[in-house]
């Protein structure tokens, strides 16, 4: 590369410094620092990725597949990446370089394995610590060669300067002497000790992200509120680890799987002798979570006598075991979740007014996926590189067709219907074609059936022209209300009965005694 076209780099890294002081958010910030290194360096891929626990994660990209942002590149699973990680500076690899790259099968700009290629990685450094990695890739071998290695270095520090800028702008830093480390949304924690990671980038789970955040430092009792599948327990467990008890216990209890004849002395506690079977005395599960959280899963399935109970510890923190006189002072902060509408439940008499109160201190809803825009393909993102090292796969991919059945795809059983779908779908294309290479998953190997179209039929309508009693205006009214939203929800009667507010049960019961009923058509 000559002087001039080293100092015409220079120059545009120089101007787009001045540009990003000006960035408003990160998202913006970051994407301007990758518009720039393009400027300066042709290449067809570059990715900025932030370092914690060994764990890679990327927080933008140029020239990947959208699917990429959602995923996560341990180290050790990934040689390419770990040896940039103990470079000390900018490091090229050989264009034949035999170790496996992590994007191979992810370039927009090629499908498939890639060929002989440029690759060279910046590791990031603020004051000696690695915070980050820089890569960028080109389809032409050898094009990166002639590029200086003053270029190189202030690419390095203006990056490192816009990552550790936008750590400190949005407050993602711990204490001082982890300042360089991302908290929990940008890390690995809460992936590597509770099995999952709240990803998207959506208005509404930014929103969901913002209410964590401010209800996290608090000891407010929170009720996650979301239909099946969405991750209300991932969002108990974030709030758990963003909260001051975080090095505390998280103790989960899944309320519907609770015998009334046990659930008192499960979450009390019973003492020796107290019933047949108790044969030692056994804390309950908020003596262990004290000083913790406690999770109650579907709480709205607490039975009114062991919901009494629960009020009492909400309302004075004591607890009084089974079996026992004296009571005993805890002190556990209570999320809980449910997909039930408890306010209908506390209208029909299924559920303690006061205890409901209670619980929705402050309230979380957690967004269901069809909300969620393009979300699903970040979340598909990770759960084909989770999928890829439990088969020992070393690329799984979206095909285009794939990508655009999961965006077409309504998802009534949200992201725990998605990870269902691509760990089937990702087991049958390893099958077909084989586990060493770049394994493409494709729309038939997903089986997505999009919704049948839906055929509403009811008895014919015996009403006089005018209506001339409350009961005959009342049921044609209903009967109306109730063939719109089936019409709505393309003949979904839980989702139905979720925004008629009604038991589902209770909904179907309705529309037959209505003379409503649903036909699905299949449609050649």
């Amino acid at each position: 590369m000559s002087a001039a076209t080293t100092e015409q780099n220079t120059a545009v890294l120089l101007e787009v410094a001045l540009d990003l002081a000006n960035s408003l958010n990160n998202e913006n910030r970051f994407d301007r620092l990758l518009t720039s290194i393009r400027k300066a360096i042709r290449c067809d891929a570059v990715a900025l990725m932030g370092l914690h626990q060994q764990v890679l994660t990327p927080l933008a990209i140029q020239g990947l597949s959208t699917d990429t942002m959602g995923r996560r590149f341990s180290l050790s699973e990934h040689p390419r990446l770990a040896l940039l990680c103990q470079s000390p500076g900018p490091y090229r690899f050989p264009a034949d370089s035999e170790l496996a790259d992590p994007y191979d099968g992810l370039l927009l700009a090629r499908s498939g394995d890639l060929p002989v290629h440029s690759c060279m990685g910046l590791p990031l450094y603020s004051d000696q610590q690695l915070i980050g990695l820089l890569t960028i890739d080109s389809l032409e071998p050898y094009a990166f060669d002639g590029i200086s290695d003053k270029t190189l270095e202030l690419m390095a520090a203006l990056s490192a300067a816009t990552l550790k800028s936008a750590f400190e702008m949005t407050k993602l830093a711990l204490s001082a002497q982890h300042a360089q480390q991302l908290v929990q949304e940008l890390t690995q924690e809460a992936l590597l000790r509770d099995g999952g990671e709240l990803i998207g980038q959506s208005a509404a789970m930014q929103a969901l992200r913002s209410d964590i955040q401010l209800v996290a430092g608090s000891d407010y009792t929170v009720l996650v509120q979301g239909e099946t599948g969405v991750g209300k327990e991932l969002v108990a467990r974030t709030l758990h680890q963003l909260s001051p008890r975080k090095t505390a216990p998280l103790v989960h209890l899944n309320c519907a799987s609770l015998p009334e004849s046990l659930a008192e002395a499960e979450l009390f506690g019973h003492a020796r002798g107290a019933f047949t079977g108790a044969e030692k005395d056994r804390p309950g599960k908020f003596l262990l979570a004290d000083g913790g959280s406690i999770f109650l899963d579907e709480v709205g399935e607490l039975p009114l006598s062991i919901q009494a109970k629960l009020l009492r510890v909400l309302q004075s923190g004591e607890i009084q075991p089974v079996g026992k006189d004296a009571v005993q002072k805890v002190n556990v902060r209570v999320i809980a979740a449910t997909n039930r509408n408890l306010q209908l439940e506390v209208e029909q008499g299924r559920f303690r007014a006061d205890l409901y109160h209670r619980l929705t201190v402050y309230p979380l809803t957690v967004p269901p996926l069809r909300q969620r825009q393009n979300d699903v393909l970040l979340l598909a993102g990770y759960f084909l590189e989770q999928t890829s090292r439990k088969l020992g796969i070393r690329q799984l991919k979206l095909a285009a067709d794939a990508a655009q059945a999961l965006l077409s795809y309504n998802w009534p059983g949200n992201v725990r219907e998605l990870e269902h779908v691509l760990s089937r779908a990702a087991l049958k294309a390893a099958g077909q074609k084989g586990r060493a290479a770049i394994v493409s998953v494709d729309a038939a190997q997903l089986e997505l059936t999009p919704a049948a179209p839906v055929a509403l039929s009811s008895q014919p309508s015996v009403l006089p022209e005018q209506l001339t009693d409350l009961k005959t205006a009342t049921d044609s009214f209903q009967r109306q209300l109730i063939l719109q939203t089936l019409q709505q929800t393309g003949g979904n009667w839980a989702e139905a009965a979720r925004r008629l507010q009604q038991d589902r049960a209770n909904l179907t019961r309705l529309a037959r005694r209505l003379g409503i009923a649903v036909q699905k058509q299949i449609i050649g």
